[in-house]
């Protein structure tokens, strides 16, 4: 349809957003911040309390803030009904896990479908944030219009924030991308987002929703071809820093996601990758180059073990300190996390593993249980044979590496994320891995 710039003027409207995680939150706290009266629904009453009492349920910079700013133009409920009752536009926000067979799951989808089926006459628009296979949109739309809401838009609207920057991402965004049926209802979702400085591109639905796997897949194969490479780089003694430096110079491919490491986690980059994946097969198409890029960040992790075990001839009754347990840093998110692959191969090798993490919430479930959890790195490496360095925390850097060398029983370091200063680390006497780079040994090991 067409690619516009935000210029319309602020015309406060009514949402419902559905599903208060992440993306409902972050959707709900920024249109309030736009102007709009928002409520968001949730069927989890621990969750609604939490809101209603000023506390987020999870950690993300700013969205704590922006939701007390905005406490009198937003409102949380368990109520389907209270939430749409004046509500001019629906925003689902629910999750979509994988199924057994990598699809999509779209029961929550469709759950919030069935409860607008009596009670949606009046909205202008069901917008769809949700992310969702290619023909969701037509099948929803079959379905309001079943039920007689014929009259009610329907747009799909994919969301393109990154947890720990989802605020900014939202308010400042590379582009907002809407699909709709018909370009009032495209139009009037754009209304919406009056006041904010990105360019709207308006298209299809089928299209739109296609957006955001290929967005998140390309991302995802960017991750995966440079860990390739630094696999390459270790078998042939060159330097995947100053590569991927050199490589991301060039302005048709761009620095960004060129940081080798243990893989991609989260809830996005894997599910994504796999829900497009059985989408394709779906329909007859066996998307190799995706197949690849699943199957290469599936192995990261393991090739970690693999060289620590290498290294330290074997990995019964070592202790090994994972350092960082988050997918990334800034958040406390552990979905899909490579630590966790990298907890349940040491254990299964026989390892004793203690870990430090700033902000991970604690987990009960295994493999977790098994480990020890620390306060701070010193007491987390404190007789380890090894150190795996799993998530960039900023707060690895300032380490006093000597004084931690020195409460090990073998300093040595595996730096996954390709954090720390080599040479600072060899002068502490570590011996120091990373991603990428031959294996370094402090001058006295030489």
């Amino acid at each position: 349809m067409t690619d516009n710039t935000t210029t319309l003027s602020p015309a406060p409207r009514r949402i419902a957003v559905f599903g208060a995680g992440y993306i409902g939150l972050v959707t709900g706290a920024c249109f309030a911040e736009l102007g709009h009266r928002v409520v968001v629904r949730d069927i989890q009453p621990e969750r609604i309390d939490l809101l209603r009492s000023g506390d987020v349920p999870f950690f993300e910079p700013g969205l704590g803030d922006l939701i007390i700013r905005n406490k009198e133009r937003l409102s949380f409920t368990l109520d389907a009904d209270e939430a749409v009752r004046e509500a001019e536009a629906v925003f689902v926000c629910v999750d979509t896990p994988p199924t057994a067979s990598g699809d999509a799951d779209l029961s929550r989808v469709w759950a919030v479908v069935e409860a607008l089926k009596n009670t949606a006459s009046h909205l202008a628009a069901v917008v769809v944030k949700s992310t969702v296979p290619v023909g969701t949109g037509s099948r929803v739309r079959a379905a309001l219009d079943e039920a007689g809401l014929s009259g009610v838009g329907y747009a799909s609207n994919p969301e393109f924030t990154a947890e720990g920057s989802a605020v900014a991402d939202f308010l400042h965004p590379d582009r907002v991308v809407i699909g709709a049926f018909d370009e009032a209802t495209a139009h009037w979702v754009e209304g919406l987002y009056a006041g904010i400085d990105g360019p709207v591109d308006i298209m299809d639905v089928a299209s739109a929703e296609m957006v955001k796997l290929a967005s998140n897949a390309l991302l995802a194969t960017k991750i995966t071809f440079i860990n390739e490479i630094a696999t390459v780089c270790e078998a042939t003694g060159a330097d995947i820093t100053q590569v991927a430096r050199a490589v991301g110079r060039d302005h048709r491919l761009g620095p960004h996601f060129l940081n080798a490491g243990l893989g991609y986690g989260g809830s996005c980059f894997p599910k994504d990758s796999r829900a497009l994946r059985a989408m394709a097969s779906n329909s007859g198409y066996p998307f190799q180059l995706l197949n690849a890029v699943i199957e290469v960040n599936e192995l990261q992790p393991r090739r970690a073990i693999q060289r620590l075990k290498s290294e330290l001839g074997g990995l019964r009754g070592r202790r090994v300190a994972l350092l960082g347990l988050t997918f990334k840093p800034g958040t406390d998110d552990m979905r899909e996390a490579p630590s966790t692959v990298i907890a349940s191969r040491l254990l299964a090798e026989g390892a004793e593993v203690t870990c430090w993490d700033p902000m991970a919430r604690p987990a009960e479930a295994e493999p977790w249980s098994s480990t020890t959890r620390h306060q701070d790195v010193p007491e987390a490496v404190s007789g380890a044979d090894a150190a795996v360095l799993v998530t960039e925390w900023p707060e690895l850097a300032d380490v006093d590496w000597h004084a931690a060398a020195r409460r090990m029983r073998n300093p040595l370091i595996l730096d996954g994320r390709n954090l720390l200063d080599p040479e600072a680390l060899l002068d502490a006497g570590f011996t120091y891995m990373s991603v990428g780079r031959a294996t370094r040994v402090p001058p006295s090991d030489r």
